[in-house]
Order: C-alpha cells, then structure tokens, then sequence
C-alpha cells in the first residue's frame, strides 16, 4: 500500500518542479498557475495531512542517504565500528555441562565426562575414521557392531537420530 503512493508522490513532486521552471521565463504563465494549486489542495485536504507527512519524510530520507555515503567514503565510520566490538556470545549451560556416558557409548568415545557437543564431535570422529557413513546418502550412518549396540541393535540410522539415540547413554 505504501509502495503505491510513493512513486505518485514523486510524479507529483516533479510536476511543480517542472511547473516552476516553466513560470520563470514567463511571469503571466505563473498567476494562472498559481490559481490552479489552491483548487488541487482544497480537493485533497482529507488527505492532505498523510500526504503532507510522508513528503517531508521523503524529503528528509534521501539527504539522511547521501549522508552515510559521504561517510562510507571517510574512513572514521571504519573506526567507530572498530572500536566497538560485539561481545562475544556466552555458550548455553546446559551444552557445556559435562555428562558421563554409559558403558557402551563409553567403548566409543571414552568413559570421561564430556559436555554433549564434545561427545557428538567424538562420535562424528569415530564414523569418519571408521568411514561408517553412507556413500550413496551420507545422511545415513552404517553401524558397526560399538556403534551397533548404541544404536537399539540398529544397522543403520540417520545422523538426526543418532544424537536422540546417543541422548539416551548420557547421564
């Protein structure tokens, strides 16, 4: 809906623009065109105060646009984004919190308590350096008989439910 009004405010914008032009060579052209607006405000005065709005909005936009240009060019924006650095982002406590794994994944990636995304890196090491995953879809895992028996008894399953699987032998 805006989208709509913005390219009729700026065909109007240009028409007293154009209008104006035409009055300065001529000084009789300009009273009759003088007469003309006063009718074109009067007719669009339930709107007039939108209209009115959203034209100063636009004239005040592409001045702030030409600004930030001229300092895109100048290098102390650079500093300013330098010298305020974002704050590094705090890991989840709940990921970090180390958990023991059970006998069986323990066989796998080692009986030491680990935060769960260390075990799932384990995990992944493990099926890489065995190349337990699937060449045709390497969205599947092959289960060998450690990983088997992490699995449920399953041969083969996704990677999606290997982590719900492996969820299930920690502590």
């Amino acid at each position: 809906m805006a989208t709509a009004k913005k390219p009729a405010a700026k065909a109007a914008a240009k028409k007293p623009a154009a209008k104006k032009a035409a009055a300065k060579p001529a000084a009789k052209k300009a009273a009759p065109a003088k007469k003309a607006a006063p009718a074109k405000k009067a007719a669009a005065k339930p709107v007039a105060k939108k209209a009115a709005a959203k034209p100063a909005a636009k004239k005040a936009a592409p001045a702030k646009k030409a600004a930030p240009a001229k300092k895109a060019a100048a290098k102390p924006v650079a500093k300013k984004a330098a010298a305020k650095p974002k704050a590094a982002r705090k890991p989840n406590a709940a990921f970090m919190k180390p958990m023991t794994p059970s006998a069986t994944l323990g066989a796998v990636i080692g009986a030491n308590p680990l935060p769960r995304t260390e075990v799932t890196k384990k995990v992944w090491d493990y099926i890489k350096k065995n190349k337990l995953q699937d060449d045709a879809n390497k969205r599947m895992i092959n289960a060998d008989d450690k990983l088997k028996a992490v699995f449920g008894g399953k041969k083969q399953v996704s990677m999606f439910e290997m982590t719900k699987l492996i969820s299930n032998h920690l502590q």
